[in-house]
């Protein structure tokens, strides 16, 4: 989480012991091929190993079934215009400025929910996490999440089914991927959907991650500040910032994301609908509402 030691049933684990863990699940999983190969980086065995507590066993178990899961249900090809629509309000972005590790930011916005459609919620995260780790620096595996409760309802939330299924998927196939998340100002009413239909589902390693901060609390002020630079931090979260969304260079940033996922994953000669414009044939961006995340000072240094 945030960077504690590494522990297994036997005490510590200290960098040798990983690496000795790291070559054993790599002989464990065998001959990977394809995508399986280019998943499986040592970097990435290491985050399934913490967070099995450095159980090969578990591990392997845990790494199989993620492939599994991304064999049928290839996070990796979802393209933007497939789920630009759910992405129109803004209700899930990714930041144009990262926290003061170099991590992608994801920034949230639940009460600007556009949709009832469980899977297309939960295909637009999941796109949205691949473009994170995408745009992660090198050496960086983890992101932070910036939650922003403005206008939240009971009507804007999503289903305790649809966020135990994100959960699910969070938890089992993108390990230690979240560095922090910060729940910034949630409303009494959303209490109760935390105890029901979130924090039952979460381990207690991904509950440690979330944070709850509120304006006119001096601890949470000093935390804010302690992971992101307040010039670039946006106004809804206590920083001196714009926070503006720009639905149609969002989209055209993600289009241009979606050409470079394809030649890392090793499809770049997969038709993706997207050589006429930023979101392909299929999209008129002229019909999209603004949105894009802007924030209008100097981004810090990548």
């Amino acid at each position: 989480m945030f960077r504690r030691k590494h522990t297994h049933d036997h005490g510590e684990i200290d960098s040798s012991q990983q690496d000795a863990k790291v070559k054993e699940l790599k002989l464990a999983l065998g001959t990977l091929s394809g995508r399986s190969s280019k998943l499986c980086t040592d970097a990435c065995l290491r985050r399934y190993l913490e967070a099995r507590n450095w159980n090969v066993d578990k591990a392997k178990k845990m790494i199989e079934e993620t492939l599994k899961w991304r064999a049928t249900y290839k996070p990796e090809e979802i393209r933007w215009h497939e789920v630009a629509h759910e992405g129109e309000t803004g209700k899930v972005s990714r930041a144009n400025f990262r926290d003061r590790d170099g991590r992608t930011v994801l920034i949230m916005r639940p009460g600007k929910q556009n949709t009832t459609s469980a899977e297309g919620n939960i295909r637009h995260l999941v796109y949205l996490l691949e473009n994170a780790i995408l745009n992660l620096p090198e050496g960086q595996e983890q992101m932070s999440w910036l939650i922003d409760f403005t206008g939240f309802s009971v009507s804007t939330s999503l289903s305790v089914r649809t966020a135990r299924d994100i959960i699910n998927i969070l938890q089992n196939h993108y390990p230690e991927r979240l560095a922090v998340a910060f729940l910034y100002n949630p409303p009494r009413i959303f209490q109760a959907f935390w105890k029901v239909a979130v924090r039952y589902f979460l381990d207690p390693k991904t509950s440690q991650k979330v944070k709850f901060v509120y304006p006119n609390n001096e601890d949470s002020v000093e935390l804010m500040r302690s992971f992101f630079d307040v010039e670039n931090l946006p106004k809804e979260f206590g920083g001196n910032a714009t926070l503006e969304y720009d639905h149609e260079e969002f989209s055209r940033l993600m289009a241009e994301d979606d050409l470079k996922a394809a030649k890392v994953w090793g499809f770049g000669d997969k038709p993706c609908n997207l050589a006429n414009g930023p979101v392909g044939d299929n999209v008129a961006l002229k019909s999209l509402p603004n949105g894009y995340l802007k924030a209008e000072v100097a981004p810090e240094p990548f």
